[in-house]
Protein backbone atom coordinates (compact mmCIF):
# COMPACT_ATOMS: atom_id res chain seq x y z
CA UNK A 1 0.00 0.00 0.00
CA UNK A 2 1.41 3.37 -1.01
CA UNK A 3 1.82 5.78 1.88
CA UNK A 4 0.38 9.27 1.77
CA UNK A 5 1.67 12.40 3.52
CA UNK A 6 0.58 12.60 7.17
CA UNK A 7 -1.82 15.50 7.88
CA UNK A 8 -0.82 15.36 11.57
CA UNK A 9 2.78 16.10 10.56
CA UNK A 10 1.95 19.00 8.24
CA UNK A 11 -0.85 20.63 10.23
CA UNK A 12 0.15 24.12 11.39
CA UNK A 13 3.72 23.66 10.15
CA UNK A 14 5.19 26.85 8.69
CA UNK A 15 6.25 25.89 5.16
CA UNK A 16 8.24 28.07 2.80
CA UNK A 17 7.47 26.89 -0.73
CA UNK A 18 9.42 28.41 -3.61
CA UNK A 19 7.99 28.31 -7.11
CA UNK A 20 4.31 28.38 -6.11
CA UNK A 21 3.35 30.22 -9.31
CA UNK A 22 4.58 27.36 -11.49
CA UNK A 23 2.78 24.19 -12.51
CA UNK A 24 4.24 21.81 -9.94
CA UNK A 25 4.43 24.51 -7.27
CA UNK A 26 0.73 25.38 -7.65
CA UNK A 27 -0.29 21.76 -7.10
CA UNK A 28 2.07 21.64 -4.10
CA UNK A 29 0.50 24.76 -2.59
CA UNK A 30 -2.99 23.32 -3.10
CA UNK A 31 -2.12 20.03 -1.41
CA UNK A 32 -0.11 21.59 1.43
CA UNK A 33 -2.95 23.96 2.26
CA UNK A 34 -5.36 21.01 2.34
CA UNK A 35 -2.95 19.26 4.73
CA UNK A 36 -3.30 22.21 7.11
CA UNK A 37 0.15 23.72 6.61
CA UNK A 38 0.70 27.47 6.87
CA UNK A 39 2.29 28.10 3.48
CA UNK A 40 4.36 31.10 2.45
CA UNK A 41 5.22 31.06 -1.24
CA UNK A 42 8.11 32.91 -2.88
CA UNK A 43 8.36 33.08 -6.66
CA UNK A 44 8.40 35.23 -9.74
CA UNK A 45 4.99 36.20 -11.14
CA UNK A 46 3.41 33.42 -13.18
CA UNK A 47 5.04 33.44 -16.61
CA UNK A 48 2.29 31.90 -18.74
CA UNK A 49 -1.20 32.93 -19.72
CA UNK A 50 -3.24 31.18 -18.46
CA UNK A 51 -1.61 29.67 -15.37
CA UNK A 52 -2.66 27.11 -12.77
CA UNK A 53 -1.81 29.52 -9.95
CA UNK A 54 -4.68 31.75 -11.05
CA UNK A 55 -7.04 29.08 -12.37
CA UNK A 56 -6.94 27.13 -9.08
CA UNK A 57 -7.14 30.21 -6.83
CA UNK A 58 -3.84 29.45 -5.10
CA UNK A 59 -3.20 33.03 -3.98
CA UNK A 60 -6.26 32.86 -1.71
CA UNK A 61 -4.85 29.81 0.08
CA UNK A 62 -1.33 30.96 1.00
CA UNK A 63 0.82 33.95 1.88
CA UNK A 64 2.04 34.90 -1.58
CA UNK A 65 5.35 36.74 -1.97
CA UNK A 66 6.75 37.73 -5.36
CA UNK A 67 10.49 37.95 -5.82
CA UNK A 68 13.55 36.70 -7.67
CA UNK A 69 15.90 34.07 -6.24
CA UNK A 70 18.77 35.97 -7.83
CA UNK A 71 18.02 38.90 -5.50
CA UNK A 72 19.62 37.95 -2.18
CA UNK A 73 17.81 40.66 -0.23
CA UNK A 74 14.42 39.50 -1.51
CA UNK A 75 15.25 35.92 -0.51
CA UNK A 76 16.35 37.09 2.95
CA UNK A 77 13.04 38.92 3.38
CA UNK A 78 11.06 35.84 2.33
CA UNK A 79 12.80 33.64 4.91
CA UNK A 80 12.39 36.28 7.62
CA UNK A 81 8.68 36.59 6.78
CA UNK A 82 8.00 32.85 6.58
CA UNK A 83 9.96 31.78 9.70
CA UNK A 84 9.81 28.29 8.23
CA UNK A 85 9.86 24.96 9.97
CA UNK A 86 10.11 23.30 6.55
CA UNK A 87 11.26 24.46 3.13
CA UNK A 88 10.40 22.89 -0.23
CA UNK A 89 12.48 24.56 -2.91
CA UNK A 90 10.93 24.13 -6.35
CA UNK A 91 11.58 27.48 -8.01
CA UNK A 92 13.82 27.14 -11.07
CA UNK A 93 14.32 28.01 -14.70
CA UNK A 94 13.29 24.60 -16.00
CA UNK A 95 12.99 24.96 -19.79
CA UNK A 96 15.89 23.27 -21.62
CA UNK A 97 15.59 25.39 -24.76
CA UNK A 98 15.42 28.62 -22.78
CA UNK A 99 18.54 27.56 -20.87
CA UNK A 100 20.37 27.13 -24.17
CA UNK A 101 19.26 30.59 -25.29
CA UNK A 102 20.14 32.22 -21.95
CA UNK A 103 22.50 30.05 -19.90
CA UNK A 104 23.46 32.81 -17.46
CA UNK A 105 19.84 33.36 -16.46
CA UNK A 106 19.51 29.64 -15.85
CA UNK A 107 22.68 29.29 -13.77
CA UNK A 108 21.67 32.41 -11.87
CA UNK A 109 18.21 31.11 -11.00
CA UNK A 110 19.05 27.47 -10.41
CA UNK A 111 22.51 27.55 -8.84
CA UNK A 112 23.01 31.04 -7.40
CA UNK A 113 19.35 31.28 -6.43
CA UNK A 114 19.60 28.06 -4.43
CA UNK A 115 22.75 29.42 -2.79
CA UNK A 116 20.88 32.58 -1.78
CA UNK A 117 18.11 30.49 -0.24
CA UNK A 118 20.44 28.20 1.70
CA UNK A 119 22.45 31.15 2.97
CA UNK A 120 19.30 32.96 4.11
CA UNK A 121 18.21 29.82 5.95
CA UNK A 122 21.67 29.50 7.52
CA UNK A 123 21.41 33.03 8.90
CA UNK A 124 17.73 33.41 9.75
CA UNK A 125 16.17 29.91 10.11
CA UNK A 126 19.06 27.53 10.76
CA UNK A 127 16.84 24.76 12.19
CA UNK A 128 14.49 24.59 9.20
CA UNK A 129 14.52 21.32 7.28
CA UNK A 130 14.89 21.85 3.53
CA UNK A 131 14.19 19.69 0.48
CA UNK A 132 15.73 21.00 -2.76
CA UNK A 133 13.99 19.64 -5.85
CA UNK A 134 16.40 19.13 -8.75
CA UNK A 135 15.88 16.91 -11.81
CA UNK A 136 16.34 13.51 -13.42
CA UNK A 137 18.76 15.31 -15.75
CA UNK A 138 21.47 15.69 -13.07
CA UNK A 139 23.10 12.41 -14.10
CA UNK A 140 25.89 11.89 -16.61
CA UNK A 141 23.78 10.39 -19.39
CA UNK A 142 25.34 8.08 -21.96
CA UNK A 143 21.95 7.62 -23.68
CA UNK A 144 21.82 3.85 -23.10
CA UNK A 145 18.48 4.01 -21.30
CA UNK A 146 19.83 2.41 -18.11
CA UNK A 147 17.85 3.61 -15.11
CA UNK A 148 19.96 5.93 -12.96
CA UNK A 149 20.48 5.30 -9.24
CA UNK A 150 21.42 7.94 -6.69
CA UNK A 151 25.09 6.92 -6.58
CA UNK A 152 25.62 7.38 -10.34
CA UNK A 153 27.96 10.19 -11.46
CA UNK A 154 26.48 13.63 -11.94
CA UNK A 155 26.86 15.46 -15.24
CA UNK A 156 24.94 17.48 -17.79
CA UNK A 157 25.62 18.17 -21.47
CA UNK A 158 23.36 21.23 -21.69
CA UNK A 159 23.11 24.32 -19.46
CA UNK A 160 19.88 23.27 -17.75
CA UNK A 161 21.15 19.80 -16.84
CA UNK A 162 24.52 21.16 -15.74
CA UNK A 163 22.87 23.85 -13.60
CA UNK A 164 20.91 21.19 -11.75
CA UNK A 165 23.94 18.92 -11.33
CA UNK A 166 25.86 21.91 -9.97
CA UNK A 167 22.98 22.56 -7.56
CA UNK A 168 23.37 19.00 -6.28
CA UNK A 169 27.05 19.70 -5.54
CA UNK A 170 26.15 22.98 -3.86
CA UNK A 171 23.65 21.25 -1.57
CA UNK A 172 26.07 18.43 -0.76
CA UNK A 173 28.83 20.86 0.17
CA UNK A 174 26.42 22.99 2.21
CA UNK A 175 25.22 19.98 4.17
CA UNK A 176 28.80 18.98 4.95
CA UNK A 177 29.87 22.48 6.00
CA UNK A 178 27.04 24.10 7.96
CA UNK A 179 25.16 22.67 10.94
CA UNK A 180 21.41 23.08 11.19
CA UNK A 181 18.25 21.44 9.93
CA UNK A 182 18.21 18.51 7.54
CA UNK A 183 19.05 19.26 3.91
CA UNK A 184 18.37 16.88 1.00
CA UNK A 185 17.65 16.77 -2.72
CA UNK A 186 14.88 15.03 -4.65
CA UNK A 187 15.46 14.14 -8.30
CA UNK A 188 12.21 13.84 -10.24
CA UNK A 189 11.48 12.86 -13.80
CA UNK A 190 9.08 14.21 -16.44
CA UNK A 191 6.06 15.30 -14.46
CA UNK A 192 2.70 15.62 -16.19
CA UNK A 193 -0.76 16.71 -15.09
CA UNK A 194 -3.31 19.41 -15.62
CA UNK A 195 -2.28 23.04 -15.47
CA UNK A 196 1.11 23.06 -17.19
CA UNK A 197 1.17 25.79 -19.85
CA UNK A 198 4.96 26.12 -20.22
CA UNK A 199 6.77 26.58 -23.51
CA UNK A 200 8.35 23.67 -25.37
CA UNK A 201 6.83 20.92 -23.23
CA UNK A 202 5.00 18.09 -24.87
CA UNK A 203 1.68 18.17 -22.97
CA UNK A 204 1.19 21.96 -23.14
CA UNK A 205 2.22 21.84 -26.82
CA UNK A 206 -0.48 19.20 -27.45
CA UNK A 207 -3.11 21.30 -25.66
CA UNK A 208 -2.20 24.45 -27.60
CA UNK A 209 -2.34 22.49 -30.85
CA UNK A 210 -5.69 20.95 -29.91
CA UNK A 211 -7.13 24.39 -29.11
CA UNK A 212 -5.96 25.58 -32.54
CA UNK A 213 -7.21 22.44 -34.34
CA UNK A 214 -3.70 21.61 -35.54
CA UNK A 215 -1.38 18.58 -35.19
CA UNK A 216 1.23 18.92 -32.48
CA UNK A 217 4.88 19.12 -33.61
CA UNK A 218 7.11 16.53 -31.95
CA UNK A 219 10.87 17.10 -31.88
CA UNK A 220 11.86 13.62 -30.64
CA UNK A 221 8.89 11.24 -31.01
CA UNK A 222 10.88 8.10 -30.12
CA UNK A 223 12.54 9.59 -27.03
CA UNK A 224 11.61 7.92 -23.74
CA UNK A 225 10.93 9.78 -20.52
CA UNK A 226 9.98 8.76 -16.96
CA UNK A 227 6.41 10.09 -17.15
CA UNK A 228 4.79 10.57 -13.75
CA UNK A 229 1.69 12.38 -12.56
CA UNK A 230 2.44 15.55 -10.62
CA UNK A 231 0.55 14.34 -7.53
CA UNK A 232 2.57 11.11 -7.40
CA UNK A 233 5.76 13.16 -7.59
CA UNK A 234 4.62 15.57 -4.88
CA UNK A 235 3.63 12.71 -2.62
CA UNK A 236 7.24 11.52 -2.83
CA UNK A 237 8.54 15.00 -2.08
CA UNK A 238 6.31 15.40 0.98
CA UNK A 239 7.20 11.96 2.39
CA UNK A 240 10.90 12.67 1.80
CA UNK A 241 10.49 15.93 3.74
CA UNK A 242 8.72 14.13 6.59
CA UNK A 243 11.50 11.55 6.72
CA UNK A 244 14.44 13.97 6.88
CA UNK A 245 12.61 16.10 9.44
CA UNK A 246 12.32 12.95 11.53
CA UNK A 247 16.06 12.31 11.35
CA UNK A 248 16.30 9.89 8.42
CA UNK A 249 19.60 9.98 6.53
CA UNK A 250 18.30 10.40 2.98
CA UNK A 251 20.48 13.08 1.36
CA UNK A 252 19.27 12.37 -2.18
CA UNK A 253 16.41 10.31 -3.59
CA UNK A 254 15.08 9.66 -7.06
CA UNK A 255 11.33 10.28 -7.22
CA UNK A 256 10.23 8.55 -10.38
CA UNK A 257 7.74 6.03 -11.79
CA UNK A 258 8.13 2.30 -12.15
CA UNK A 259 10.54 1.59 -15.04
CA UNK A 260 7.92 -0.35 -17.00
CA UNK A 261 6.17 0.31 -19.25
CA UNK A 262 8.68 2.37 -21.20
CA UNK A 263 6.66 5.11 -22.90
CA UNK A 264 7.88 7.20 -25.82
CA UNK A 265 6.97 10.80 -26.53
CA UNK A 266 4.99 9.57 -29.53
CA UNK A 267 2.95 7.11 -27.43
CA UNK A 268 2.19 9.76 -24.80
CA UNK A 269 1.20 12.24 -27.49
CA UNK A 270 -1.14 9.74 -29.14
CA UNK A 271 -3.00 9.13 -25.88
CA UNK A 272 -3.45 12.84 -25.15
CA UNK A 273 -4.34 13.88 -28.73
CA UNK A 274 -6.94 11.11 -28.94
CA UNK A 275 -8.46 12.12 -25.59
CA UNK A 276 -8.67 15.77 -26.66
CA UNK A 277 -9.91 14.99 -30.17
CA UNK A 278 -7.02 16.84 -31.78
CA UNK A 279 -5.54 16.07 -35.24
CA UNK A 280 -2.55 14.01 -34.10
CA UNK A 281 1.12 14.82 -34.50
CA UNK A 282 3.85 15.61 -37.00
CA UNK A 283 7.60 15.15 -36.69
CA UNK A 284 9.89 18.17 -36.98
CA UNK A 285 13.52 17.27 -36.11
CA UNK A 286 15.76 19.77 -34.34
CA UNK A 287 19.22 19.75 -35.97
CA UNK A 288 22.02 19.59 -33.43
CA UNK A 289 19.68 18.96 -30.50
CA UNK A 290 21.44 18.21 -27.19
CA UNK A 291 18.42 16.52 -25.62
CA UNK A 292 18.96 12.92 -24.54
CA UNK A 293 16.90 10.30 -26.36
CA UNK A 294 16.57 7.93 -23.40
CA UNK A 295 16.12 8.80 -19.75
CA UNK A 296 15.04 6.60 -16.87
CA UNK A 297 15.21 6.74 -13.07
CA UNK A 298 15.49 3.92 -10.55
CA UNK A 299 13.38 5.01 -7.56
CA UNK A 300 13.83 1.79 -5.57
CA UNK A 301 15.53 3.64 -2.71
CA UNK A 302 12.59 6.04 -2.29
CA UNK A 303 10.07 3.22 -2.41
CA UNK A 304 11.93 1.26 0.23
CA UNK A 305 12.81 4.17 2.53
CA UNK A 306 9.52 6.06 2.33
CA UNK A 307 6.93 3.35 1.71
CA UNK A 308 5.95 5.44 -1.30
CA UNK A 309 4.93 4.40 -4.78
CA UNK A 310 2.84 5.78 -7.61
CA UNK A 311 -0.90 5.67 -7.04
CA UNK A 312 -1.64 6.18 -10.74
CA UNK A 313 -0.51 3.95 -13.59
CA UNK A 314 1.14 5.52 -16.63
CA UNK A 315 -2.13 5.32 -18.60
CA UNK A 316 -4.09 6.80 -15.70
CA UNK A 317 -1.62 9.65 -15.38
CA UNK A 318 -2.03 10.47 -19.08
CA UNK A 319 -5.83 10.22 -18.97
CA UNK A 320 -6.12 12.31 -15.79
CA UNK A 321 -3.99 14.92 -17.50
CA UNK A 322 -6.22 14.90 -20.58
CA UNK A 323 -9.34 15.08 -18.39
CA UNK A 324 -8.08 18.26 -16.68
CA UNK A 325 -7.33 19.99 -19.98
CA UNK A 326 -10.63 18.86 -21.51
CA UNK A 327 -12.43 20.48 -18.57
CA UNK A 328 -10.39 23.66 -19.07
CA UNK A 329 -11.14 23.76 -22.79
CA UNK A 330 -14.84 23.33 -21.92
CA UNK A 331 -14.76 26.37 -19.59
CA UNK A 332 -15.11 24.51 -16.27
CA UNK A 333 -14.29 25.98 -12.83
CA UNK A 334 -10.69 24.76 -12.63
CA UNK A 335 -10.34 25.38 -8.89
CA UNK A 336 -13.13 22.84 -8.35
CA UNK A 337 -11.73 20.46 -10.99
CA UNK A 338 -8.24 20.59 -9.43
CA UNK A 339 -9.57 20.02 -5.92
CA UNK A 340 -11.66 17.10 -7.18
CA UNK A 341 -8.64 15.49 -8.84
CA UNK A 342 -6.63 15.84 -5.62
CA UNK A 343 -9.46 14.22 -3.64
CA UNK A 344 -9.74 11.39 -6.17
CA UNK A 345 -5.99 10.87 -6.04
CA UNK A 346 -6.01 10.55 -2.25
CA UNK A 347 -8.78 7.97 -2.51
CA UNK A 348 -7.16 6.02 -5.36
CA UNK A 349 -6.08 2.44 -4.81
CA UNK A 350 -2.43 2.12 -5.87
Amino acid sequence: MSRLPDPAFWSKKRVLLTGQTGFKGSWAALWLSDLGASVTGFALPAETTPHLFGLAGIEDRITHLEGDLRNAKAVDNAVITAKPDLVIHMAAQAIVGRAIRDPIETYGANLIGTGHLLDALRRFSPDAHCLVCTSDKVYRNDDTGRAFVESDPLGGKDPYSASKAATELLVSSWRATYPGGALATARAGNVIGGGDFSEARIIPDIVRAAAAGEPVILRHPEATRPWQHVLDCLGGYFLHTEAIAGGADLPALNIGPEPEPVTTVREAAEVITAALGSPGWAHQPVPGSVEMKMLSLDATAARQALGWSDRLTRDEALHWTADWYRAWLDGADMASVSEAQLKAFLEATP
